[in-house]
């Protein structure tokens, strides 16, 4: 019974590796279909649907989501680099990683919102960003 139970791990191993994306991967193309079928019956005409969907998947964030990332990365990183030499150097538990790594995480978000708060348009229009 032990070398059945051995020999069934990596089939279940490969079977959640590449279904469970399958899965995912399927139901969210199933239902995109599904969406649109929906408001082509509600009377939209195929092109209508085609041209509400371009619209959405392509919105422009501007320069500040790049800046919020790396901000948010580089105050990660340093957040488990800290957590790591304490550890080490004054003989922590694993515990404090996480709350070091969200304490930087935090302040990265801080710091960003102190960065962008008069950069950053409220209403979309890209022309009220300030150059402060």
């Amino acid at each position: 019974m032990d070398r059945l139970i051995e020999a069934m791990i990596p089939i279940f191993a490969i079977i959640f590796t590449f279904g469970i994306p399958g899965i995912i991967i399927f139901w969210v193309i199933y239902s995109k279909h599904r969406e649109r079928m929906r408001l082509i019956e509600k009377g939209l005409s195929p092109e209508d649907v085609k041209n509400y969907f371009a619209g959405a998947e392509k919105k422009y964030h501007g320069p500040s989501g790049s800046l919020k990332w790396g901000i948010l990365f580089l105050f990660f990183g340093a957040g488990i680099f800290v957590a790591n030499v304490l550890e080490q150097k004054f003989d922590f538990n694993d515990g404090i990683t996480f709350g070091v790594v969200l304490l930087f995480v935090g302040a990265g978000f801080v710091t960003y919102y102190l960065l962008a708060r008069g950069r950053v348009p409220t209403s979309g229009d890209d022309s009220k960003i300030s150059n402060n």
